[in-house]
C-alpha cells in the first residue's frame, strides 16, 4: 500500500491534542506506552522480525501489492526522509506511542530497500544486520575490548579514529596509482541539508581535536564574519556578501554544536515559535476585519509585541527572531 494511504489511515487513529496545550518539548519525559506495546515486547523479537520481513517480501512478490512492486530505491528516497522527520516530530511531542509507530515506519523503509536488493542478488537484510552488528562491536573497543574511554568525548574521538582507519583500509588506488587519502568527512553525504551537513562536518572536525578551546573563540569568529559581511555590503560586493552570510551561518552551527545543541532542533523550535506568534498576529488582525498586508510596519510591530506577550504569558520563552 502506498505510504500516503498508510499515513491517512495512521493519522486517523491518533488522538489530537487540544490546541491550547501546544506541542510537548523534546526535553519532556515520555509518557508510559499503551498496553499493546508492553504486551508485544514480551514476544520473541526474532520471530516478530522474521514475520515483518516475510510481510514485506509478500508485498513485493508476484500477486502482491501493485504499488510496492513498482517501487525502486530512487522512488523511495522521499519516503525515507519523510519517515525520519516524522520520528523527530514524535520525539519533539514526547509521545511514546507515536514514536513507537514512527520508528516502525522507518524500520519498514530499511526492510523495503533490503528486500529490493535481495531480489537483484546485491544483498539482503541479513547482510544489513551483520554489517551493523560487526561495526558496533568494532567501534566500541572500550566495551568489547581493552581500550580505555571514560568520557563521551574520548568515545567520539576513538570512533572517529577507527572510522578513518577503516576507510583507509578500504580505499582503492586512483588513476594516478596513489591511494585516496582517508578523511574525517568520509561518509558525510553532499545530499544532506546544508544545516545538517555543516553540523556533521564540525562535529567530525572536533572529534579529531580541531576545535576552539572555549566558547569565546566561537563568538570572536562570529564577530569576524559579521565584520567581513558589513565590509562586503559597503563595497556592494554581492558575491562576497553571499559567501560571508554562509560563513556566518556556518559559525552559528559551530556555536550550537559547541554548546552541545543540535542546530536543526534549535532552529525547529524557533520556527515553531515564530509560526505560532505570526499566526496570532493574523488572528488578531482578522478580528478587526483586516489582513496583515493591509497594516503598516508600526501596526505590525504592535501586533507582534502583543503576540509575543501573549505567548510569554502562556509560558513560552525566547525573543523576537
Amino acid at each position: 500500500m502506498p505510504p500516503s494511504q498508510s499515513k491517512r489511515k495512521k493519522n486517523s487513529k491518533r488522538p489530537k491534542s487540544p490546541d491550547k496545550t501546544g506541542p510537548k518539548s523534546a526535553r519532556r519525559q515520555f509518557g508510559k506506552p499503551r498496553n499493546t506495546i508492553a504486551k508485544s515486547s514480551s514476544k520473541r523479537v526474532g520471530k516478530l522480525f522474521e514475520d515483518l520481513v516475510a510481510v514485506q517480501a509478500r508485498l513485493r512478490a508476484p500477486g502482491g501489492c501493485p504499488w510496492d512492486r513498482e517501487q525502486t530505491h530512487s522512488t523511495l528516497r522521499t519516503y525515507l526522509i519523510e519517515e525520519a522527520y516524522e520520528v523527530l516530530d514524535a520525539i519533539e511531542k514526547g509521545n511514546s506511542q507515536e514514536l513507537a509507530e514512527e520508528l516502525g515506519d522507518l524500520l519498514l523503509q530499511v526492510l523495503f530497500h533490503a528486500d529490493m536488493a535481495r531480489e537483484t542478488g546485491a544483498f539482503d537484510i541479513t547482510d544489513v544486520i551483520t554489517a551493523i552488528h560487526d561495526k558496533m562491536i568494532r567501534r566500541h573497543p572500550h566495551v568489547f575490548g581493552d581500550v580505555k574511554a571514560d568520557t563521551a568525548g574520548e568515545v567520539l574521538k576513538n570512533w572517529a579514529e577507527l572510522k578513518a582507519k577503516e576507510k583507509q583500509a578500504a580505499s582503492t588506488e586512483v588513476a594516478s596509482s596513489q591511494k585516496t587519502i582517508p578523511s574525517a568527512f568520509d561518509g558525510v553525504p553532499r545530499t544532506l541539508p546544508a544545516l545538517l551537513e555543516a553540523y556533521q562536518m564540525t562535529r567530525r572536525a572536533a572529534h579529531v581535536g580541531f576545535d576552539w578551546e572555549n566558547i569565546g573563540g566561537v563568538f570572536d569568529k562570529l564577530e569576524e564574519e559579521t565584520a567581513e559581511l558589513q565590509a562586503a555590503l559597503a563595497a556592494s560586493d554581492h558575491r562576497t556578501a553571499e559567501e560571508e552570510v554562509g560563513d556566518i551561518l556556518f559559525s552559528v552551527v559551530n556555536l550550537a554544536r559547541f554548546l552541545k545543541l543540535d542546530p536543526e532542533v534549535t532552529l525547529k523550535h524557533s520556527n515553531l515559535k515564530f509560526k505560532e506568534r505570526f499566526q496570532e498576529m493574523e488572528r488578531e488582525a482578522s478580528r478587526s476585519g483586516l489582513s496583515l498586508a493591509e497594516l503598516s510596519k508600526e501596526e505590525l510591530e504592535v501586533l507582534w509585541v502583543g503576540a509575543k506577550a501573549k505567548a510569554l504569558g502562556k509560558g513560552s520563552t525566547g525573543s523576537k527572531p
